[in-house]
């Protein structure tokens, strides 16, 4: 009992700490908005009286490469609204005569590698949740949810409209973001903001509200705040509906099968239950998805993390799928619509349908509730089951919070004989989220427990994780706790029954007048005992140094020690050979070196490379990357993975290549098409794969995507195309 006394005190000594500026008025980065009546035409051009009566932000500030200086252009950016959009109007002044840097013409580019201006939005002034939209030069488009303070997710698409225009010595933008675009609670009068420009062919970045160079300058943590002339109230009802028809033509040549054709129609609607509380429905969603994760080579003796792409599960995703580590996840959503068999295959389970209700409730609670119901699979006996997932998430002073979540897998319908997955599997958790108003200090505490018709005794875990992060030093402290019979079967959770320590220091030196710009020194300790904490497991020891160069290129070299205890028969090159036994302990030492090019540059490269002990031999690591941008045309990019690994008799020895070109081709702003190839030695596959993309509208797509799996002497193993059509519709 005092141990949970003395880290509760210590919690609240350090949410003391996150005690910070809600209220906006006489803040010093602040600018009232008012609302007009007159229609804005989206071309690009300020020229409407409206435009030339808003108030001009100016003044943005450096954050690098010289922190608080001003950048050597100016950005002048001007806001409104009316009762159906908030306008951003901006001129970038550019008279540095160069191109501009555009990598291609495809949407949600890197904001970070591109001439781009954005605009962060917090609705809620929460520190923590928002919008991120950006255009370039060429009007292409980037909107992204920020999650955690500045936690981008890409791949979240919704409709707004942006025109730019292009003249000698500076170019203009115009952005309107439809309210229902948006998330925001009724009657606000203010949100947080920032307006940040990305120079990228001077390498600048700069913003109107200041950010240390040492944080991430999209970041909920450094607004200002704009002020509405009338509070927000709804914008009336809120409803989109997105169809799909897809088909399919497969066939494998590897089993000799005949060619197997299917066909499937679904939709996807998202409901306003609030301008704050949305609710997302389903109905035979189609996850056979158009991404294609990239191979790996597999050293590792645990599963490999592979992110979720599905657009179902990610607005809001920090809702439920944020919780604990990356390594100690209580809900992962690609569990749902995965199946394996009895044999261990794994392969798609049809999802019927699900409903997510997930946003805010007032100013400071957040609510999230997600049911997903999937079929039984006659062919590989894989029973129907139910998912349903429910959290919530209670802001703590200005940017803190603490949130629970339970996690409910029940088994809805069986087939005789099938698989014999147990009856239910539940999770309950709780979690705090430490986050100061100034990033300076910020972390995650949690315990979670799971629920099992086999397992009982030791079903939970807990961890602590804390970090300080100045302009000088960056510290961390990491404890986890995993039980042995911890079973999170809805989770991510590689490995069980164990305690870990990784604490790490980084000390940074920002030099004066040099080519480099940040000199980074860092130390990491990583320590795995056993849950007794008595047999150490793994152990290791990194240091790191690490040069970023003014003109984008960086260096860095590491140097590893590391201790291993194999707590189970392992083969390291996952080759099927001889494997080292069961309670062998392996220590050695690597050293490697990472460099990176100016990526400003239309040819750019990447290299990596480190030599050194592997279990109870040898491993030589490769890793080149050439990237050729015909901006904004697209790029062409080869990359090549090679480990040699050397073992000694009876062991097996292992030359592995992971080769992947990749072709990315923008015809126009609508038209895409990437293709790229993946040899993969250690599981003796070459890949192939091409999607074409033609956005005809707004967040409405038709996909055509082709497939081939070859055997190294490319022979086909299985072959497949599919065309999926989507279309988003307002009601």
């Amino acid at each position: 009992m005092y141990r949970v006394t003395i880290i509760m005190f210590f919690l609240f000594f350090l949410s003391l700490q996150a005690r910070g500026q809600t209220d906006p008025d006489g803040y010093e980065f602040e600018v009232e908005i008012f609302e007009i009546d007159e229609d804005i035409k989206i071309d690009g051009r300020l020229d409407e009286g409206a435009w030339g009566r808003a108030k001009k932000v100016t003044g943005f500030i450096q954050q690098f490469p010289d922190e608080g200086d001003p950048p050597a252009e100016e950005t002048e950016v001007k806001i409104m609204y009316d009762q159906r959009n908030l306008y951003i109007g901006a001129r970038i002044h550019d008279t540095t005569e160069s191109p501009h840097i555009i990598s291609s013409l495809q949407r949600d580019y890197d904001f970070f590698e591109n001439d781009a201006f954005g605009v962060l939005l917090g609705p809620y002034d929460d520190g923590a949740n928002g919008f991120f939209f950006a255009v370039n030069p060429l009007n292409i488009q980037l909107e992204a949810l920020v999650t955690n303070g500045d936690n981008l997710q890409e791949v979240w698409d919704n409709r707004w409209t942006s025109a730019v225009q292009v003249y000698d010595d500076y170019w203009e933008v115009e952005i309107a973001i439809p309210f229902k675009t948006l998330r925001f609670n009724e009657g606000t009068d203010y949100w947080r903001i920032n307006f940040i420009r990305n120079d990228r062919k001077n390498f600048q970045a700069s913003s109107w509200t200041p950010a240390p160079i040492h944080q991430n300058l999209i970041n909920l943590a450094f607004t200002g705040y704009m002020l509405w002339e009338n509070p927000l109230r709804s914008r009336g009802p809120n409803i989109s509906v997105i169809p799909y028809v897809a088909g399919n033509t497969m066939k494998n040549h590897e089993a000799g099968t005949p060619s197997e054709q299917g066909a499937a129609a679904g939709l996807d609607a998202k409901i306003a239950v609030t301008p704050a509380l949305n609710l997302d429905l389903t109905l035979n969603p189609d996850f056979s998805t158009v991404e294609v994760d990239q191979q790996q080579t597999n050293l590792d003796r645990f599963e490999i993390y592979f992110p979720e792409r599905r657009q179902f599960f990610l607005e809001n995703a920090d809702l439920f799928s944020d919780f604990g580590f990356t390594s100690i996840r209580p809900f992962f959503s690609r569990r749902i619509g995965i199946a394996t068999d009895s044999l261990g295959r794994t392969t798609e389970n049809r999802i019927i349908g699900g409903a997510r209700l997930n946003g805010k409730i007032g100013d400071n609670f957040r609510l999230g509730l997600l049911n997903m119901q999937t079929a039984r699979e006659e062919g590989v006996g894989f029973p129907g089951q139910n998912f349903t997932v429910a959290t919530f998430q209670q802001k703590m002073f200005s940017r803190s919070n603490i949130a629970g979540i339970f996690v409910n897998r029940e088994t809805t319908s069986r087939q005789e004989g099938g698989t014999s997955l147990p009856d239910y599997n539940r999770l309950i958790g709780l979690d705090y989220n430490l986050a100061s108003p100034n990033d300076r200090w910020n972390g995650i505490f949690f315990v979670h427990k799971t629920f099992s018709p086999h397992l009982s005794g030791d079903d939970y875990s807990h961890a602590s994780y804390l970090r300080y992060n100045t302009r000088r030093f960056e510290i961390t402290w990491n404890h986890e706790y995993v039980g042995e019979n911890f079973n999170a079967e809805v989770g991510y959770v590689p490995r069980v029954g164990y305690w870990r320590l990784e604490p790490s220091a980084e000390f940074r030196i920002y030099p004066l007048g040099t080519a480099a710009q940040v000199h980074k020194f860092k130390v990491y300790y990583d320590l795995y005992k056993d849950s007794n904490f008595g047999l150490k497991t793994d152990e290791r020891f990194t240091f790191n140094y690490r040069m970023e160069f003014r003109n984008t290129a960086y260096l860095n070299f590491r140097l590893y020690n590391e201790f291993i205890y194999l707590f189970f028969p392992f083969d390291p090159t996952r080759t099927d050979g001889e494997q080292l036994s069961e309670g062998t302990t392996h220590q050695y030492t690597r050293a490697g070196v990472t460099y990176v090019s100016d990526v400003r540059k239309r040819l750019n490269f990447y290299a990596s490379t480190y030599y050194g002990g592997f279990y109870n031999g040898t491993r030589a690591y490769f890793r080149n990357e050439i990237i050729y941008r015909a901006q904004p045309y697209g790029s062409v990019s080869l990359f090549a993975e090679f480990n040699s690994i050397n073992l000694p008799e009876p062991y097996n020895s292992a030359d592995l290549w992971l080769v992947g070109p990749r072709f990315e081709i923008s015809f126009t702003d609508e038209l895409f098409l990437s293709t790229f190839i993946q040899y993969n030695n250690q599981i003796n596959n070459i890949n192939l794969n091409t999607r074409f993309q033609w956005r005809f509208k707004p967040v409405s797509d038709l996909f055509i995507v082709y497939r081939d799996d070859y055997f190294p002497n490319l022979q086909v193993k299985n072959r497949s195309v599919v065309l999926k059509l989507t279309y988003w519709l307002n009601l």
